[in-house]
Order: C-alpha cells, then sequence, then structure tokens
C-alpha cells in the first residue's frame, strides 16, 4: 500500500466464498482503497513547489528509497499525473456557465508557447477554460483553442467582452469563431509597455500620465487625445506614435459600451489571466529542457492548482450591468472555421 510518498508493506488476509463452485476470493474495500495509487499526483504537487527529480529525497522519507521510487519512477508517475491534468482541464464543458468575459493570453516557454483561456462568469467567478501549445502565438493555435472552447459548451451567438493583449493573432481568431463585431478590449498594460518602451527614459512617465487620463475619458474625447499625443511623438519618436495608434477603437471598447467604472480595472487589462502565468512560472522556474507537449501538461496541471485560490473579481456586484450591455448588442454571427 501506500501512504502519501511511501510504500509500506501490508499483510493482508484472503477471503474466499464458500460453497460448491463459488470459490472465489472476495474483494476487501479497505484494502482496495489502500492500493490505489496517488504517487503521481504527490510527485507532481512536489515538482510544481519547485523541487527538481534530482533532489526528491530531500522531499520524500528516506524508507521510501528502498522499496523502488527512483528518479525514473517520480519523473514516469509524474508524467501521468500532469497528462491526466491536461486530460481534465480539456475535458471541461460549459454548456452551463453564462459567461461574460474571456480573457486570452500566451506564455513562452524556451521555443514553445501555451495560449491560455480564462473566463468570468455572470457572478464574477473565474474558470480555467482550456489551452492549447504551439510554436508560436500565431492565429491556427488560437483559433483552436476557441474552437475548443465552442465544441465544448461555449455559445458562440452569445456576446462576450474579450480581453487580449493586442495580438493580431488573436484577433484574427477570434473573428473567425465568435464573428467580427465581438467586442474586444486591448489590454493597457501591454499598450503602456509597447509605447514606453520605445520612448527615451525621460519622455516616459508624462507619457504615460497622458495616456491613463485619455483612458478615463469618454471614447470620443480620449481617442482624440491619444492621436494629440501620437502628433507630440510623431516627429522625435515615429515608433512610438505608430504603437500608441496601432489598434487604437479597442483600446477604448470599455469606454464605447459605457461600462461602470467599479469594473475598469478589472476589464481594461488581461491581468486576470497573467497574474496565473506569474503562478504557472513560478511553479515551472527550475524546468531546464522542454520537450514537445511538456509545457501543455504541466501549464495544466499548475493551472488546477492555482484555481483553488481564485476569487470573484473586483468589482463582481455590477456585472449585471455589463451582461445588459452585452444582450443590448446585435447577436453575433458566427463565420465559418477554415
Amino acid at each position: 500500500m501506500r501512504l502519501k510518498e511511501r510504500r509500506l508493506k501490508v499483510n493482508k488476509p484472503r477471503l474466499r466464498k464458500k460453497g460448491r463452485g463459488a470459490n472465489k476470493e472476495v474483494p476487501i474495500p479497505a484494502y482496495e482503497a489502500m492500493q490505489q495509487d496517488a504517487t503521481g499526483r504527490r510527485m507532481l504537487q512536489i515538482l510544481l513547489n519547485g523541487v527538481s527529480t534530482r533532489r526528491y529525497r530531500d522531499v520524500i522519507a528516506e524508507m521510501a528509497d528502498t522499496v523502488g521510487v527512483s528518479k525514473s519512477t517520480v519523473s514516469r508517475e509524474a508524467i501521468e499525473a500532469s497528462e491526466a491534468a491536461l486530460q481534465q482541464l480539456m475535458e471541461r464543458r460549459f454548456d452551463e456557465v453564462d459567461l461574460l468575459i474571456i480573457y486570452i493570453d500566451g506564455m513562452k516557454f524556451q521555443d514553445q508557447c501555451v495560449l491560455a483561456a480564462v473566463g468570468v462568469d455572470v457572478q464574477g467567478r473565474k474558470h480555467v477554460l482550456g489551452l492549447r501549445e504551439g510554436a508560436t502565438e500565431n492565429a491556427e493555435a488560437a483559433k483552436d483553442l476557441l474552437q475548443h472552447l465552442v465544441d465544448h459548451g461555449v455559445d458562440p451567438s452569445r456576446r462576450r467582452l474579450f480581453v487580449i493583449d493586442g495580438s493580431k493573432a488573436l484577433r484574427t481568431a477570434i473573428n473567425a469563431v465568435f464573428g467580427a463585431e465581438t467586442p474586444v478590449q486591448r489590454c493597457r498594460n501591454h499598450k503602456l509597455r509597447n509605447v514606453l518602451g520605445r520612448l527615451p527614459r525621460h519622455q516616459q512617465a508624462q507619457t504615460a500620465s497622458l495616456m491613463r487620463a485619455a483612458w478615463k475619458m469618454n471614447q470620443k474625447d480620449g481617442m482624440a487625445k491619444f492621436r494629440q499625443i501620437a502628433g507630440w511623438l510623431e516627429q522625435d519618436d515615429p515608433d512610438a506614435a505608430a504603437a500608441l495608434l496601432e489598434g487604437l477603437e479597442e483600446c477604448f471598447t470599455i469606454n464605447r459600451l459605457d461600462i461602470p467604472p467599479s469594473l475598469h480595472r478589472c476589464l481594461a487589462t488581461s491581468n486576470i489571466v497573467d497574474n496565473p502565468h506569474s503562478g504557472v512560472r513560478d511553479r515551472t522556474r527550475r524546468v531546464c529542457r522542454w520537450r514537445t507537449g511538456m509545457a501543455a501538461r504541466w501549464s495544466a496541471a499548475a493551472f488546477l492548482e492555482i484555481e483553488k485560490s481564485f476569487r470573484k473579481i473586483m468589482g463582481y456586484r455590477d456585472l449585471w450591468a455589463l451582461k445588459a450591455i452585452l444582450d443590448g448588442l446585435q447577436p453575433a454571427t458566427r463565420q465559418a472555421v477554415a
């Protein structure tokens, strides 16, 4: 039997049925329960807490080394447990979940990229919706992820707000699966980094203040202020000006929809999915070499652990207003997926 990470030897009595033709062994529920192997899940949990397979003896009782818990066993059982975690995540269905917001962002693992989607329902609860691994954050990988959501109960005719980092590949995928009229809000933190990263240090603070002030205006005035800022930057920093104006309308989607300010902090950025990403990176920081499929498995296992501590989003009491706004938009028309 197993006790946590340990294997223990137990003397099990054998019971048989009496009577003619009934000489069969009777299973004993208590001993069957003892034989259930949770070592893989425990090993994966330990690895996700930053312990490498080479140092497993530091966290597994010494006695375990004498009963066959080798490095290869740790690796094999952790792989099996992470595969089970990925399967569990990707088999989820959302037919009964009224999702209002879907956040999508990608994580890089050397030459691999894992796209992850986190949804928020009308009560403000967060749900890890799925993930997809690819060589890059390209449109096909994003389209596969979104089509997976549709196949698992996310109705494409229901209007939702998507929050993304500004990737053109993600926007193309949303258009293809959920329709070109789907409201999309670009992450303002990503926009700030893209613009300020192209400016000299002495101009960054002032530009950031002007951008943040513009985001507090209505859509028309805010976009006019952005164009004014771009005009100031154009002569000396044309790349920064171009980055400022790129995807301009989608930077003001929540302003255009007149969504309550109490929700802006959560809807204006992709932090809802970025924060779990940070947890994934923290749990996988000791991995030195990523093999094919490994990033998706580890990400799924980490997401399932992080999800246990999810809380409702800030301003969730006003999500009824967002629902009313989205319900008032024209019905989405799903386009054919190539």
